[in-house]
């Protein structure tokens, strides 16, 4: 299929795709499909907004509807700094070569290349669920953490806004949350984080991998690049909401190097903590950066993945609990002492203060607050 061809099933008009050799312009909705988002010139000028060095993909990105009947997820990884989450999407168009989320498109009847960065199941009723799960008695307030798999700003959620409608709900109820984003997109949603961060129930980390707007945009194609989400660091922390920085995924041989200076930069910016994971390649991740490397970095590709094979019993991918976040042996020893020293210096090795639930406050299916 040519890049600029409609996959079946499509509903999705782009203006910006290429129309040339085509026997008609109009994209009307499949009637098997549940649900249609059509990108306009006004939904794109939007993104430019906030971001005015987005560019639109030119490959057209396919939206199907996900009717998930609940919007938290549980786990009892050992190796996951939190025990519940919520994923307005699944799948992610920011095109991270190196994402370990790519496997869960196996499940879905895609592929964990190409398909999970352009077809993308979307939660529209994920506030409503999200709402419903709050005010069940049997809900617990704890931390929820956003973006645990996929990330809840990328570029689609400048038009639906499932990510905000959650941020209402968890706002209204005061139930605290913790996101990871590497969109500068998130700074449209300051009003509701600072309502939250009132009541120490707000926390952004912005993911940082790389200060060469060049390898980024080779390496997270349709991520915000590095100065902005610098930039998005800065108004978080001006606004009042607490800050970090992920720089995650640390790939040995291709931007490990970086670490001192993505670390002092955000706290330049204003982060106040940081943490770091090493490069994890499950599955068919595996193949999709291997291939990743062939195409832009060929010289490096070797290297790179030697590098990351002697943190990984010599494999590409190791899931044992305890390591396989950080990777064992000297590599991995040498790229943690490396983020050790560098957070210390930038002061940010202080481990985060933990988020309150003491505010929260049970919301009623019918919009109206009682208390917890």
């Amino acid at each position: 299929m040519n890049k600029d061809e409609n996959a079946s099933g499509s509903n999705i008009s782009n203006p910006f795709s290429q129309t040339r050799g085509r026997g008609t312009t109009t994209a009307p909705a499949n009637r098997f499909d549940q649900i249609e988002v059509a990108w306009d010139l006004d939904a794109f000028e939007e993104i430019r907004r906030v971001d005015p060095e987005f560019e639109p993909p030119p490959l057209k990105t396919i939206y199907f509807r996900d009717d998930s009947q609940s919007i938290i997820s549980r786990n009892d990884s050992p190796d996951v700094g939190f025990d519940a989450s919520l994923n307005p999407y699944r799948g992610c168009e920011h095109g991270c070569a190196y994402c370990y989320a790519r496997p869960t498109h196996d499940y879905l009847g895609f592929n964990t290349g190409i398909d999970f960065e352009s077809k993308i199941m979307v939660k529209p009723d994920a506030p409503a669920l999200l709402r419903k799960e709050l005010a069940a008695s049997r809900w617990k307030p704890k931390v929820l953490a956003c973006s645990g798999v996929t990330d809840c700003y990328q570029p689609i959620e400048a038009k639906l806004k499932i990510t905000r409608g959650c941020l209402e709900v968890l706002a209204e109820a005061r139930n605290p949350v913790v996101i990871v984003t590497k969109n500068y997109l998130v700074t449209r949603d300051i009003d509701l984080l600072s309502e939250l961060a009132v009541h120490n129930a707000a926390m952004v980390y912005i993911s940082l991998t790389t200060l060469d707007s060049e390898l980024a945009r080779k390496l997270e194609p349709r991520a915000s690049s590095p100065k902005m989400r610098l930039r998005a660091i800065s108004k978080l922390r001006a606004a009042g909401v607490r800050v970090g920085v992920s720089t995650a995924p640390m790939i040995p041989g291709l931007n490990d190097h970086e670490l001192p200076a993505l670390l002092s930069a955000a706290a330049e910016a204003g982060a106040e903590t940081a943490f770091y994971t090493a490069v994890r390649l499950p599955w068919g991740v595996a193949e999709v950066f291997s291939d990743w490397l062939e195409q832009h970095v060929p010289g490096q590709k070797e290297k790179v993945l030697g590098r990351i094979r002697e943190m990984r019993g010599g494999k590409l991918n190791d899931s044992s609990f305890g390591d396989r976040m950080r990777g064992s042996g000297i590599v991995a020893e040498e790229l943690k002492s490396l983020f050790r020293v560098s957070a210390r210096r930038a002061g940010l090795d202080k481990a985060p203060a933990p988020l309150s639930t003491a505010a929260f406050r049970r919301p009623a299916l019918d919009g109206q607050m009682t208390l917890l």
